[in-house]
């Protein structure tokens, strides 16, 4: 008789998720939302699999686990993740690909419409009493026919450039890992320079990974020439975008304000400026916080690792390391 493979849940994911391994007999798991290295190594020495959401999970961790074969990762990105230790181990890490495309799309939606609209300025226009000052306030924007640059064509890129044809934008792609072709069925239209294409983009939003290639991606030397009405939109990974010189460009106007969901240091700390700049409108890396994401995460997270185990796990879904 097969003994139980034993899964950790480092950080608690949505019960739909939980509910899968409770009812499959041939595996047990545990729970733990303590991410000190020193508990996770104790707990994580005879696991057949884990599944993590943002908490590091470091190569010493990992190399205290003599029984792991998958690591599968609530979410899309994995920079949380060592991954030389996994590599070597020969490790499979797998990615919640299918789940949380739509929830990060109306996000980059929601901050863009919101920072276009004034919509801080105008709520509290009424709130403190000052309706009839309305024709003192500044104007808002249309998104109706401006210029969006999507950095990054994955399921997300491709959930978000739908919902701006909604509004009919023209929408521009950098990708270079993604065919004209493909780009052009989606109704984008191929881009092969982000420093020549930004100055004319009345937004950008960023879905890059962050490695080598894309930190600091969004630097000064970018910004300083883009259009005084752009405004970027951050749900990707906060290195990607070079804070101090976001901070600066703002301050000297040469942009009209950025939505981050998220940031270089996580949480960021409090005297970072970014948190006292009014051009800023910021959420705390929950762009996939919608209750039907996270069920469809949760789901996804546990399904990985089953699928795993049953030989059928989607190619698609694991990462190339």
């Amino acid at each position: 008789m097969c003994s139980k493979k034993k899964i950790l849940i480092i950080q608690s994911i949505h019960a739909a998720g939980i509910k899968l391994l409770e009812n499959n007999s041939n595996y047990e798991f545990e729970i733990v939302e303590n991410t000190d290295n020193k508990f996770l190594k104790s707990k994580i020495k005879d696991c057949d699999g884990v599944s993590i959401r943002t908490a590091k999970l470091s190569g010493e961790v990992i190399a205290a686990a003599s029984k792991l074969k998958i690591i599968s990762r609530h979410g899309v990105g994995y920079d949380n993740i060592d991954l030389n230790i996994t590599k070597s181990k020969n490790i499979t890490l797998a990615i919640t690909s299918t789940a949380n495309a739509v929830a990060v799309a109306e996000h980059v939606m929601f901050m863009l419409l919101h920072i276009s609209k004034k919509g801080n300025m105008y709520d509290n226009a009424v709130k403190s009493g000052n309706f009839n000052e309305r024709n003192k306030l500044p104007k808002t924007l249309e998104l109706w026919n401006k210029n969006i640059l999507i950095a990054g064509f994955g399921r997300i890129g491709q959930a978000l450039i739908k919902r701006c044809h909604g509004f009919e934008m023209k929408v521009y792609v950098y990708d270079p890992f993604v065919s004209k072709e493909l780009i052009e069925k989606h109704g984008g239209i191929k881009v092969d320079s982000l420093e020549k294409v930004s100055k004319n983009m009345d937004a950008i939003s960023l879905h890059v990974p962050l490695n080598e290639k894309t930190k600091n991606i969004i630097n000064y030397n970018l910004l300083k020439n883009m259009k005084k009405n752009c405004i970027i939109i951050n749900a990707s990974r906060g290195g990607v975008i070079n804070e101090i010189d976001l901070n600066k460009a703002l301050n000297e106007n040469l942009i009209l304000g950025a939505g981050l969901d998220v940031f270089e240091v996580e949480p960021p700390s409090s005297n970072n400026p970014l948190l006292k700049n009014d051009k800023l409108f910021l959420s705390p890396h929950t762009a996939a916080f919608t209750e039907e994401c996270m069920t469809r995460m949760g789901i996804e997270t546990i399904q990985n690792i089953l699928d795993f185990f049953d030989k059928k796990l989607e190619r698609s879904k694991i990462v190339k390391i």
